[in-house]
């Protein structure tokens, strides 16, 4: 992995591609697991939401057409968790916010009208204004899982299209590196991992 695509990485020792990809599947796979297993979320956290896809003509943003949502909370100065999901309703948002952070937590959000509900929740709701607040009340803010959007369909973009079955484990595999220290790091947690999987 490493930024390195499944084909590229069985040229470079002339292993068989599919044999390639079946690993990278079950490196990935080994994330998804580890991630999932992860604690709640405690303090002050944000939540946004993002689309990911290839470039099409159309709406743009929230509702763009043929783009799968991602929900992402992040932990301050911590880790992010993410989670590919149908549409941005309220159904859908607030099981996972319950499943992932703990009650009294505050929970910063942008005012897209699917975060009302945590007015009258058990968490501590602080709305950002973009325009306003964005900049002039300090700490108040998502930057952090913009940012990680950013890095992460950056990331998506090297693989020239990842096959929507396996969506999820691409996503899942931006968190890693997102959350997992650097290169070596990783590469530590990764080979932990994987033993305990019986891969390696």
């Amino acid at each position: 992995m490493g930024g390195v695509t499944a084909r590229t990485a069985a040229d470079l020792p002339g292993v068989d591609k599919d044999t390639a990809a079946w690993f990278y599947h079950k490196v990935r796979v080994a994330i998804e697991r580890n991630i999932r297993e992860q604690a709640p979320f405690v303090g002050e956290v944000g939540v946004d939401a993002s689309y990911f896809g290839g470039r099409r003509k159309g709406k743009r943003g929230r509702g763009a057409k043929g783009k799968v949502p991602v929900f992402g909370i992040l932990k301050r100065a911590g880790r992010v968790y993410t989670v590919p999901i149908p549409n941005l309703k309220t159904d859908p948002l607030i099981p996972i916010i319950r499943e992932k952070v703990v009650p009294d937590s505050i929970v910063y959000t942008d005012g897209f009208k699917s975060y009302d509900v945590l007015n009258v929740s058990e968490f501590k709701h602080e709305g950002v204004d973009h325009d306003k607040e964005l900049v002039e009340r300090q700490g108040k803010h998502i930057n952090g899982l913009e940012n990680f959007w950013n890095q992460a369909k950056g990331v998506l973009r090297k693989n020239n299209g990842v096959p929507k079955q396996n969506f999820h484990l691409f996503v899942k595999e931006c968190e890693f590196r997102f959350n997992y220290g650097s290169p070596s790091q990783q590469l530590d947690t990764l080979k932990r991992w994987l033993k305990q999987e019986g891969i390696a």
